[in-house]
């Protein structure tokens, strides 16, 4: 059962410093579940792309997905739908709850203190913070259960191909005719590396 006060201290912590949003939450969530070896590597890759796909915040999500597979990967006498829920649960409400508070009470003083310099140099120092998380979370998913999961230099290849695909889709404008240029909705490009990668790897 210590593993279901880990999960909420852990997640308690990230709830409080996670600031930034999902992405920038991404290493802090790194080190609290996988170095203590609640979920391995591989499992936590996945359950960032489950958390990705699936509508909601990927820090929520990620949350309750982990919450849920934690406590089996720790005893398996845990390893029940039952048990798994309770950790999604408790895992859930500890990440949204302290940034609830948290956003109840800053609105309420920001509004009262809008103009003050202090709040202004305050959110002036976070905001390179927050660049900083979001760039060490895409550093955090540069690894080998993303790239190269089964060690072969075919499967890296053509993984980081798919990967520098996909950002030229997303970042670029694409000429359409008539001078104009389109992007195309990340969406798409997400069902499009879908393909490629059941052509690549699924057949």
């Amino acid at each position: 059962m210590q593993i279901y006060w880990q999960l909420i201290w852990a997640y308690i912590k990230i709830g409080i410093f996670g600031f930034g949003g999902g992405y920038a939450m991404l290493s802090l969530v790194e080190k609290a579940v996988v170095a203590p070896g609640w979920i391995t590597e591989q499992s936590f890759t996945d359950i960032l792309a489950i958390s990705q796909m699936t509508p909601g915040p990927i820090g929520i999500n990620s949350a309750t997905y982990i919450g849920y597979l934690a406590p089996g990967q720790v005893n398996p006498e845990l390893a029940s739908p039952g048990w798994g829920i309770l950790g999604a649960v408790l895992a859930t409400l500890a990440v949204v709850l302290p940034s609830f508070f948290l956003v109840l009470y800053a609105s309420h003083f920001i509004r009262r203190h809008n103009e003050s310099g202090v709040i202004k140099a305050i959110f002036a120092g976070l905001r390179p913070v927050v660049v900083g998380l979001i760039a060490s979370a895409a550093i955090l998913l540069m690894n080998a259960a993303n790239f190269c999961p089964d060690h072969e230099t075919r499967t890296l290849i053509a993984s980081v191909i798919i990967c520098a695909i996909a950002f030229c889709l997303v970042y670029f404008p694409i000429p359409a005719g008539n001078g104009r240029k389109v992007k195309l909705h990340p969406i798409l490009v997400i069902c499009l590396a879908g393909l490629a990668g059941f052509f690549l790897y699924g057949l």
